[in-house]
């Protein structure tokens, strides 16, 4: 395979696009075969396979019982509570009819909506499987989001019921989520009339609301045995919602259709992750985020793979526990964030050489920026290939990847996200003129030219016009997608994502997107990690400020920010300079991973930091709030 060739493959993808992904569907089983591949009558909506009909529960589960009854289908591994647990299919299947049972005789049927507000458990994989067997939508909400926030996501899904659990943990912590619950029905105008509880033994203070709450255990043991027929669906129909972070006002909900979503899934394991069946896939994500959904949950199960489903931090109790369970599981393609590695940076390296990695072929990293710093010291750290890939809540699964078809043996070039995957067309366009950015390597905003291809958002849930106008109203003729995203593209059609189009500092009309100037501090030896963000200026309109983490508190002073103005000037050149160097303990990002650039550069403009719903780490935000004496 070679670079020429993943043109073409990518080539027949957007100029052949129908052929291409009737070739792609037979990766999947069809109760109703489709009438039509692709229905784009009605711009700028998608929808793919028209007429088909399938269940995505059966397409992870039981078309899998006869080869594949007896392999893992999920490993769970808690260093919260210690608790250890592996799946077969066979018993995934059971565990999933059980639950299935015990929701439709609480009226859950298809169409229904399901709130899951749990913790990473096996029984947040098993809610959501057993939700898309009876052909409800479950809407995914983060464990211990605050009861505002999930308030206004049962008023805006009106769920038929909600999962939840007495409490969750994180660092060693008990996360109460009972009364959070509790505080969120109260306030909502749309609660479940059910609310099924997992009782996990850590709230011993928790009481249910008689008449509304049910316990999960018992309401499941009732149904042990039970076989639950798979509810076909048209291809269209809505697998989930899920809320994008950071939303404020109405929620923006994600509305994911069925067959395109597992079209797409199954394509993209190959094609991107190079994965078989039988073999273990550890996404080091949250169940309550998109890469969870498609890459805890769905795509390996669909492939015939065994899920490693990890509640904990990477660092606890010590640097090296993901990579001992890389050995003990046999993991060989794993899926995590520049952050978590970040985290890992600042630790020991024989963390990660210690343990027997051999198995593992392949790290992939998304969800921000990879800057080359942390992808050279991650590769060389595990001896193995480090890819980078791009997308959003809203795809779905990449956009752009350093593995394609074609692209095996290419160089990874540090700082890309790789080149388009298969059906994504894409463009790079002026902010202002809207007109396309033709050179290499000048800026532009990242857009898809529809039809979008499968597995990407179908509507905002309720809302088509806002779907329309939020996402395709940027540009002229209403069918360019927008990711937000700045991007840059090389000669040999690379991409490079700059951060989002709000992210670009503007100092004396030079614009700077912030993902440069980061890269260009991470490069120095004692920084763990930066955040950088534009404060308004009197007379440049803008200027730099630098929130750096120490590698050590004996580093962070005078000296080294010096060093770090220096690093900066020598690389960006002098107009980049940071203003100010703060040296700070944390930097707040949300439970994803996603720094808050806005909310810091909010503080430092001693302004209201807004939404901090998603905030991870309370305490990271006081932390920069007694940093940053605003002159």
């Amino acid at each position: 395979m070679s670079l020429d060739e993943y043109r073409e493959f990518h080539r027949r993808s957007v100029e052949e696009r129908e052929e291409f992904w009737e070739g792609e569907a037979r990766r999947i089983d069809w109760h109703r075969p489709f009438e039509r591949v692709l229905d784009y009558s009605e711009p700028p909506f998608s929808r793919w396979f028209v007429g088909g009909e399938l269940n995505l529960c059966h397409n992870m589960l039981d078309r899998h019982l006869e080869e594949r009854g007896e392999q893992d289908a999920l490993v769970y591994h808690s260093s919260e509570t210690e608790e250890k647990h592996a799946y077969t299919y066979r018993e995934v299947h059971r565990e999933v009819n059980a639950l299935a049972a015990a929701l439709r005789e609480i009226g859950v049927g298809k169409g229904d909506r399901v709130v899951i507000y749990l913790p990473m458990t096996p029984k947040a994989v098993f809610s959501m499987m057993a939700c898309v067997r009876l052909g409800a939508i479950h809407s995914v909400v983060f464990g211990g989001f605050a009861a505002g926030s999930l308030a206004k996501r049962i008023d805006d899904a009106r769920p038929k019921a909600m999962i939840t659990a007495d409490a969750g943990m994180r660092g060693g912590n008990v996360v109460r989520y009972k009364p959070l619950v509790d505080e969120a029905l109260n306030s909502a105008t749309h609660p479940p009339e059910h609310v099924v509880i997992l009782n996990r033994n850590l709230d011993r203070e928790m009481s249910l609301t008689e008449g509304r709450d049910l316990d999960y255990a018992q309401l499941v043991d009732r149904h042990r045995g039970a076989s639950v027929p798979c509810e076909w669906v048209e291809s269209s129909h809505p697998s989930y919602i899920l809320y994008t972070s950071g939303t404020t006002g109405t929620p923006k909900g994600v509305q994911r259709d069925t067959g395109g979503y597992a079209v797409a899934l199954a394509a993209s394991m190959d094609h991107i992750f190079d994965t078989q069946a039988g073999e273990t896939f550890f996404c080091a994500s949250d169940v309550g985020w998109v890469v969870g959904h498609s890459y805890i949950v769905y795509a390996p199960l669909l492939c015939g793979m065994t899920t490693l489903v990890y509640e904990g931090l990477p660092v606890r109790p010590d640097a090296g526990v993901w990579w001992r369970l890389v050995e003990e599981h046999g993991v060989s393609t794993m899926f995590t964030s520049p952050t978590a590695i970040r985290a890992l940076k600042k630790h020991d390296p024989r963390f990660m050489q210690e343990p027997d990695t051999s198995t593992l072929r392949k790290l992939f990293l998304a969800g921000e920026p990879l800057d080359e710093p942390t992808s050279r010291w991650a590769s060389e750290s595990l001896g193995v290939s480090v890819r980078d890939n791009y997308w959003q809540t809203e795809t779905g699964w990449p956009i752009l990847s350093s593995m394609n078809p074609g692209l095996e043996d290419e160089p990874v070039v540090a700082g890309s996200a790789g080149f388009p995957c298969a059906g994504y067309d894409l463009r790079l366009m002026h902010e202002e003129t809207g007109r396309p950015v033709t050179e290499p390597g000048e800026r532009g905003i990242l857009a898809i030219q529809a039809p979008l291809p499968p597995g990407c958002m179908s509507t905002v849930w309720g809302d088509d016009e806002r779907f329309v106008q939020t996402y395709f109203g940027d540009f002229p003729g209403g069918e360019l997608y927008s990711t937000f995203d700045w991007a840059t593209r090389s000669e040999d059609g690379r991409y490079f994502i700059m951060g989002r189009s709000d992210d670009v500092i503007n100092v004396a009309g030079h614009r700077l997107g912030t993902r440069e100037i980061e890269e260009a501090i991470s490069s120095h030896p004692d920084v763990a990690e930066v955040a950088a963000v534009g404060v308004k200026d009197e007379y440049k309109g803008q200027e730099v400020f630098a929130y750096v983490i120490a590698k050590t508190t004996e580093e962070a002073g005078p000296e080294l920010e010096e060093a770090v103005k220096r690093t900066v000037s020598q690389k960006l050149g002098k107009i980049a300079r940071p203003k100010r160097v703060f040296f700070v303990e944390a930097l707040p990002k949300t439970r994803s991973g996603k720094m808050l650039r806005r909310s810091i550069q909010a503080l430092a403009e001693s302004r209201d930091p807004g939404d901090l719903s998603t905030l991870e780490d309370p305490q990271a935000l006081e932390s920069l709030k007694a940093t940053t004496p605003i002159d």
